[in-house]
């Protein structure tokens, strides 16, 4: 479906590279009326809510940074030169860029599109960025008077899944001992390692938990990102480990690279992770800096 097309259909006016109007209480402005728009578009290509949100963070700083201005090449490539000055990442630059670059194709502007920063990939990966097996220990050791929290960490690092995944773990499938997980439009089946599935149906049977989610609050409802993150936080300064690296998918890495250690098989890895593309898979595996100097060191050509 065009852009015109879509506007029309959802009664947007077309006019999306006039300078935004002002905003009012009744009428959002035609810049507003096409972001909307855009997201409507990533919600109708099932975009998960979490994608959408950050398409629109992105697309909105953009226009924080463009007000006043029209839609050009060269602006685009200002914005640009301004997060790099903010001091961005390359990563979180290159990710922003991708939204809004997103969100001119979809409006069929092209010649507004400017390249992502170019870098060479690193081979191995930060040690102030990577969680290692001993700080994941740490932390489940100052973890151990919530059993709720010591089964959440084990999880995560267990199997690998998502933090948007944990509700998936319900009474049933861990019964069934394999999880049917839904996630960006692929469904995969992932295996429970006999010790998890044990811990999982002894912590559900003590909470009364008899079906639905086992990770859950007090309200019932299953946990999610915001339910997790203080308590992570917290939970890195009691086992004191750098806050920068506890959190969610710091796990999902860390098995990752554990699972390859083990197997040596990438494509087994990818699948477990549900990975549609295997070089993202190959970043979740990259070395820490230590281990890599161990392996240079190792080579012993200089003595």
């Amino acid at each position: 479906m065009a852009v015109t097309d879509f506007l029309h259909e959802e009664e947007i006016p077309v006019s999306c590279t006039k300078e935004p109007e002002k905003y009012d209480d009744e009428k959002p402005s035609e810049r507003e009326q096409c972001l909307r728009a855009f997201l409507s578009y990533l919600s109708r290509e099932e975009k998960s809510e979490r994608t959408i949100a950050k398409y629109e963070r992105d697309v909105r700083h953009f226009f924080a940074f463009n007000e006043g201005k029209e839609y050009s090449k060269e602006n685009s490539k200002q914005f640009k030169t301004w997060l790099q000055g903010e001091n961005y990442k390359v990563a979180s630059v290159n990710s922003m860029l991708a939204s809004v670059n997103s969100f001119f194709r979809f409006l069929e502007r092209e010649d507004c599109i400017v390249h992502p920063l170019r870098t060479q990939n690193r081979v191995y990966a930060a040690q102030s960025e990577e969680l290692t097996k001993e700080e994941y220990i740490k932390l489940l050791q100052a973890a151990e008077p919530d059993e709720k929290m010591v089964l959440l960490l084990q999880t995560l690092a267990g199997i690998g899944i998502r933090i948007s995944e944990l509700q998936y773990i319900t009474v049933e499938s861990v019964k069934h001992g394999e999880i049917t997980v839904q996630c960006k439009n692929k469904i995969r089946e992932i295996l429970l390692p006999s010790i998890l599935r044990m811990k999982l149906m002894t912590y559900a049977d003590a909470e009364g938990i008899e079906s639905g989610s086992i990770f859950r609050t007090s309200g019932g409802k299953p946990l999610n990102r915001s339910n997790i993150w203080q308590r992570l936080k917290r939970l890195s300064r009691e086992a004191d480990v750098d806050e920068k690296k506890v959190y969610p998918h710091n796990f999902r890495k860390l098995f990752a690279r554990t699972f390859y250690q083990e197997n040596k098989d990438l494509a087994m890895l990818a699948d477990v992770l549900g990975h549609s593309n295997i070089n993202t898979t190959r970043i979740y595996i990259k070395s820490t800096c230590k281990e890599h100097k161990e392996r240079l060191d190792k080579t012993d050509l200089v003595w």
